[in-house]
């Protein structure tokens, strides 16, 4: 059986419909942590780009770490929630990376020309998809599992971090019910505001680095 790493509050593995699920720490080092600055990056994007992120100071910026063979990610992609949620974002201004920190061998690896394919076949609308094979910039950011949110305000600091939203299970039904973290903390940010839940315990498939 294949197993799938998600962060839950609890220290024994469960089992969510079927899928062994291990639980993992989460690290609060400093250079990770909502109110100060994100850690600037350069990377690769897969139409051979390079993107800093310090390039984008003065917009909002939400990095979301993905794998197209996790099956959290497939609900949110499959539902359309993800789309969704980045498209009401860009049309806001927000600037949405997409990072796939998968080494080669692992679930979820994809050249950029594969990582376009998915994109396209997803009708996803991110501003970029990163790639991050040798994982420095998942490390960087403690990112754990596949979805894993930030959301980074116009100056530069993270304001969240976690879960794209309350449902930790592989339910699609349980997409509409949900209270989605990732859409409150942008409206918040957007106009100024506290973010009121800004740190969460993010849920889904463990991030495949190099073993």
């Amino acid at each position: 059986m294949a197993r799938f790493a998600w962060l839950v509050p609890a220290t024994a593995a469960v089992v969510v419909t079927g899928i062994a699920v291990s639980t993992l720490t989460v690290n609060t080092s400093a250079a990770v942590r909502v109110g100060n600055p994100a850690p600037d990056f350069t990377a690769k994007t897969s139409t051979g780009q390079t993107v800093r992120l310090s390039d984008h100071k003065g917009k909002v910026v939400v990095l979301e770490w993905t794998n197209h063979e996790c099956p959290f990610v497939v609900k949110h992609y499959g539902t359309g929630n993800m789309q969704k949620l980045q498209q009401e974002a860009k049309a806001k201004g927000v600037v949405w990376l997409s990072v796939v920190s998968s080494a080669p061998g692992q679930q979820g690896f994809v050249t950029a020309d594969q990582a376009n394919g998915v994109v396209k076949d997803k009708k996803a609308t991110p501003t970029a998809v990163l790639l991050d094979p040798d994982g420095s910039l998942g490390k960087m950011y403690n990112a754990r599992t596949t979805p894993h949110m930030f959301v980074i305000d116009k100056s530069g600091k993270l304001q969240y971090m976690g879960a794209i939203d309350d449902a930790p299970s592989l339910a699609d039904q349980d997409v509409s019910k949900a209270n989605n973290y990732v859409r409150t903390a942008l409206g918040q940010v957007m106009v100024g505001q506290p973010v009121t839940t800004s740190t969460t315990q993010p849920y889904g498939c463990s991030v495949k680095y190099k073993n």
